[in-house]
């Protein structure tokens, strides 16, 4: 892209009056340049059967383009119309909740024939009708795409193919999954049990994998259909989401995000966290940098937060550190959900940019700013790149494994896969340590100097071995429990536990349990006993070749190690065997990363906790440096990089000069 889009959700559909010109006079005045529309109004656009209704795209597209607004359309899949479900009732998904009815949204079976027959012939219409827009400059595939807890028929008629295809015979398929417990064993393809009652693991998770899979497929058929008519200067995106604790909090356990980014030209996705005093950027970065991995380049915000949730609301300075914080992890466009407050049903209370009352308000005022700001700096921050030597491996079939058997479930939620993912994502964050992605099926490994594994559950033995072979030929590492246990297919390794990895990690274990009363003790944890607690899971270590960083403090475990250390052919190891404070883990992961020389522990010494530190390169080949104050208070950060211009205020800053940020403030600096 040449510069950056700034933007909102915009639907003419849902306005109580004609305002449509007033909206487009606000929308230039702050900047915003660019709306989405159509993903959710398939009963507008198609009232009834084969009749179209294109009055509200057509007022939108003819307004927009007089104004030099862009627009982004989405394919009005994800909500059906209420005939469509009267017309055949299987459209709507059985889950094991039970059969669905009409009302919400997300409620199909994106397997179902009649479904995809509609879906597609909407889409098609809808393509036909805005292709060649000169003001149309992409689509976006549904809408937070996911298979909805789908268990039709049909979906597990695709199941038992997909299982056929993959296994070949039942004997194998009963072997792989250890069907011979509780009689589980089938003799033909037609026995296989209905997935809703199963009690294996390994069919519920296959089942799980296989139902991602459909979400790609789904996706790579809109796409299909879209490349009918799409212009080559037209783009193609997906809002991808994630896991959902009231806002966004870590992988998500329906898609696939690598596989399913596959048929995008660009990569997308939807970004919801809290605000006020409890607004930290962690989320804004982890999806980024999850997102921004998916093809290795920059990405589109194309859902966020303006006022959204009451509690969301956000203090004066927060909306342009929302979106500055988006731009710095590699974000070419921020666009809100969405433009104004909706006057009834579900969303009322999640509020847009304006209020109900559509009258300019502090966080309009805001945004003003904002899109003035990315208009003025849009050529030094437009496809901003990383070359971050830090990635964490994330593994959705290892989430699913953890579904079926939790790490810990004597809390009120149950300790999870997304858990430890941001228990080690939070705490590097927290250093100034930042990270790309990597997934199971990523081959460049070797292009990191450190790479850090959550709880790699269920992995196939191919992938424990070149997560070996990475450290014998000098990378670092650094594992938790629960990793190497199963292999692809959920069956426990009849081995030494981590499988494989003990080699590298230089350790082994047979037994765990539940820590009571634990915690830990070694040379250099000079901690107070409350920060050297351990929680939810502990693995009682034993050291074939590892040096030990800390052992358990408690009467009778106090002789097995907890974590460890091990150098390996030209790298090394850590293996954190249980779950520790934050404290220790960044403890341990800030000497490690001294120990590798790895000179991103730098910026952590000369920061406030408070400040983060986002580092890119721009496409004069430049470094620029975000510092960004997740704070209230006034900060002081030390600024480690080159002489350097802040663009905000066109002031020269030298190495280790002093940047004064105020409170939710922000620097900008870029090499000279």
């Amino acid at each position: 892209m040449d510069k950056l889009l700034y933007g909102v959700a915009y639907y003419d559909e849902y306005m109580p009056y004609d305002r449509l010109e007033k909206d487009v006079e606000m929308m230039k005045a702050a900047g915003i340049n660019v709306v989405r529309i159509a993903e959710s109004t398939w009963s507008t656009l198609e009232p009834k059967p084969g009749v179209y209704n294109f009055e509200h795209i057509d007022r939108v597209l003819d307004a927009m383009e007089k104004a030099g607004i862009q627009v982004i359309v989405g394919t009005p899949t994800y909500a059906i119309p209420s005939w469509l479900a009267r017309e055949d009732p299987s459209v709507l998904a059985l889950t094991k909740r039970g059969q669905e009815i009409y009302g919400r949204r997300q409620n199909m079976d994106i397997t179902n024939p009649t479904y995809r027959y509609y879906a597609g012939r909407v889409i098609r219409r809808l393509m036909e009708h805005v292709a060649q827009r000169p003001c149309v400059i992409g689509y976006q595939l549904d809408n937070e795409t996911k298979h909805y807890g789908s268990c039709t028929p049909q979906m597990q008629k695709l199941f038992k193919e997909y299982l056929m295809e993959a296994f070949e015979t039942v004997e194998a398929l009963n072997e792989s999954f250890g069907f011979a417990y509780w009689s589980n064993a089938v003799g033909s393809w037609d026995d296989l049990p209905d997935v809703r009652g199963t009690i294996n693991a390994s069919y519920g998770c296959a089942f799980e994998r296989f139902r991602r899979r459909m979400v790609s497929e789904f996706l790579a058929w809109q796409r299909e259909i879209v490349e009918e008519f799409r212009r080559p200067d037209q783009f193609v995106t997906q809002n991808f989401d994630f896991e959902w604790r009231g806002y966004s909090y870590g992988v998500q356990p329906d898609v696939d995000h690598l596989e399913a980014s596959g048929c995008l030209t660009v990569a997308g996705v939807d970004i919801y966290h809290p605000t006020q005093d409890e607004l930290t950027g962690k989320e804004i970065a982890f999806g980024g940098d999850i997102v921004r991995s998916l093809k290795g380049d920059n990405y589109l915000v194309l859902e966020t937060e303006a006022q959204g949730f009451k509690q969301w609301l956000p203090y004066k300075g927060q909306l342009l550190l929302q979106a500055v914080s988006h731009v710095a992890s590699g974000a070419n466009m921020v666009a809100y959900w969405h433009w104004h407050s909706i006057h009834n049903a579900m969303e009322t209370y999640w509020k847009g940019l304006l209020s109900h009352d559509f009258l300019p308000n502090p966080t309009y005022n805001e945004a003003c700013e904002t899109g003035a700001m990315f208009d003025r700096l849009s050529d030094h921050l437009v496809n901003l790149k990383k070359k971050n030597k830090v990635a964490i491996l994330i593994s959705n079939e290892s989430l699913t494994a953890l579904q079926w058997f939790p790490i810990d479930q004597s809390q009120s939620q149950s300790h999870s896969y997304n858990d430890v993912f941001r228990w080690l994502y939070d705490s590097l964050y927290e250093m100034n340590i930042e990270c790309d992605i990597l997934f199971p099926a990523s081959q460049n490994l070797d292009q990191y100097e450190l790479i850090v594994v959550p709880a790699l559950y269920s992995a196939p033995e191919a992938l424990l071995l070149r997560l070996d072979r990475y450290v014998e030929n000098g990378g670092h590492l650094v594992v938790t429990y629960k990793s190497g246990f199963t292999n692809e297919n959920v069956k426990v390794y009849p081995s030494q536990q981590p499988h494989v990895l003990s080699r590298c990690c230089g350790v082994t274990y047979s037994q765990f349990t539940a820590p009571v009363k634990v915690g830990l003790k070694g040379e250099n944890i000079h901690l107070d006993r409350e920060e050297t607690k351990v929680s939810y899971w502990m693995e009682l270590l034993t050291p074939t070749t590892a040096q030990v960083l800390a052992s358990y403090d408690h009467g009778e475990w106090g002789s097995y190690a907890a974590v460890t250390k091990n150098e390996y052919g030209e790298g090394s190891a850590i293996y954190f065997g249980c779950h520790t404070s934050k404290a220790v883990l960044k403890k341990v992961l800030l000497e490690y990363c001294e120990e590798i020389g790895l000179a991103d522990w730098a910026w952590n010494r000369n920061c406030p906790a408070a400040v983060t530190v986002r580092k890119s390169y721009n496409g004069q080949g430049k470094q620029v440096v975000f510092y960004l104050n997740y704070s209230g208070e006034p900060q002081t950060a030390t600024h480690m990089g080159k002489d350097s211009v802040n663009l905000l205020s066109g002031q020269s800053v030298n190495p280790e000069q002093d940047v004064a940020l105020g409170p939710w403030g922000f620097a900008i600096l870029e090499e000279k």
